[in-house]
């Protein structure tokens, strides 16, 4: 009788499970029992195998047939015979689809330093994160900037050449003899870290990374509608690696306040203040926005806290073409001080039934016009 375990009790799937089911089943197994995440375990190593082994006979229709009918049978019967003895080359070259191709499989798992080139890890600099200040009018229309950035590059007359300890595949691989056989597993090369490359020559001054601090003029769209504390990138605008890529520049978006108008979200909100006159006989008063000023209308009677909306002269939604609006919020100036004559004339009115408050049906409270903006 064999000792194997089930196969799919090792990927912890139903006789059911789908060809995608299994997959996904043997990539969370083979995680958890890598070798790289799991350095020295024999016994992380025997499940690591015995789980490549059932994910090469359930992914296959042919072979998930046989072992259903006959399971783990020798025989003459025709049945699956079992799978041959692997070792970890076996298993990182036939499961290709699985680990996402070249470099270790534990880095297309959780992420290597840079992803993948020929085979080889790829060194990726740096990023860089600056701090851009931008005005409203900047932001409402979009802008470009020109950004003065010191990042490392390569200095002039360093050379490369590939790494003798890899022998430029970024990797070194140690074969371990054990009781089922070689087992090999791979890591990144300490020489090179992985870039396949070392430096060659450099000229006098310059370190062993082979590069140097320089200034550059980078010029940036930024487009309309960004917002304080986004974050634009630049690929490749960061600090160089040797022998590998650049980093990226990060650009962080620092909205300066406006003295006049308030950002809320798309739109903008602008406090007008009117005299009680103005508000009881009606005016035209101009106000700002962020393509100039804009004159708007004061009906008669104007009530302070009355809300007036400019549709589309608010901000552009930096992921769309929606426009957010300009909202003015009208404030009916009550003055402080009176002279004699001010007090006597405006005693003249205090019984006067149209200077009586006497809110209609059309008179909204705080609360009802903040529900009516909201909606």
């Amino acid at each position: 009788m064999s000792t194997k375990r089930d196969y799919y009790e090792i990927l912890g799937v139903a006789k059911t499970a789908t060809p995608e089911e299994i997959k996904k089943a043997y990539r969370k197994v083979a995680i958890q029992f890598h070798p790289d995440k799991n350095p020295d375990n024999k016994e992380a190593e025997e499940k690591f195998k015995e789980a490549a082994e059932a994910y090469e006979v359930l992914s296959d229709a042919d072979k998930r047939a046989k072992y259903d009918r006959f399971g783990h049978s020798r025989g003459s019967s025709g049945g699956y015979s079992g799978g041959h003895e692997m070792n970890m080359e076996d298993i990182f070259s036939q499961f290709g689809d699985i680990f996402g191709g070249g470099g270790s499989p534990f880095e297309s798992f959780f992420g290597g330093g840079g992803g993948t080139r020929n085979g080889r890890r790829v060194r990726k600099g740096s990023n860089l994160r600056i701090k851009l200040k931008l005005t409203l009018d900047e932001i409402a229309n979009g802008v470009e900037k020109k950004l003065k950035v010191n990042r490392l590059i390569k200095a002039e007359g360093v050379t490369f050449k590939t790494c003798t300890t890899c022998q430029g595949s970024g990797q070194v691989r140690k074969v371990v003899n054990t009781m089922l056989g070689q087992m090999v597993s791979s890591s990144t090369c300490p020489t090179c870290d992985g870039a396949g490359q070392v430096i060659d020559k450099r000229p006098s001054g310059v370190d062993n990374s082979g590069l140097v601090s320089k200034e550059e003029v980078i010029s940036v769209k930024i487009p309309a509608g960004v917002a304080d504390g986004m974050q634009l990138s630049m690929s490749g605008k960061g600090n160089e690696a040797p022998g590998g890529v650049a980093g990226d520049l990060l650009i962080v978006i620092e909205e300066q306040e406006d003295k006049q108008l308030k950002r809320d979200g798309n739109n903008l909100v602008f406090d007008l203040y009117i005299s009680f006159v103005d508000a009881a006989l009606g005016t035209a008063v101009e106000v700002p926005s962020v393509n100039g000023k804009v004159k708007i209308k004061i009906d008669p009677g104007t009530q302070s806290g009355k809300i007036l909306r400019l549709r589309g002269k608010g901000l552009k939604d930096v992921n769309g073409y929606e426009v957010g609006d300009q909202l003015i919020y009208v404030n009916v100036w009550t003055p402080k001080k009176l002279t004699a004559e001010e007090r006597t004339k405006l005693e003249s009115f205090r019984q006067s039934p149209n200077f009586e408050p006497h809110p209609d049906a059309n008179e909204k409270g705080f609360f009802e016009r903040m529900k009516e903006f909201f909606n």
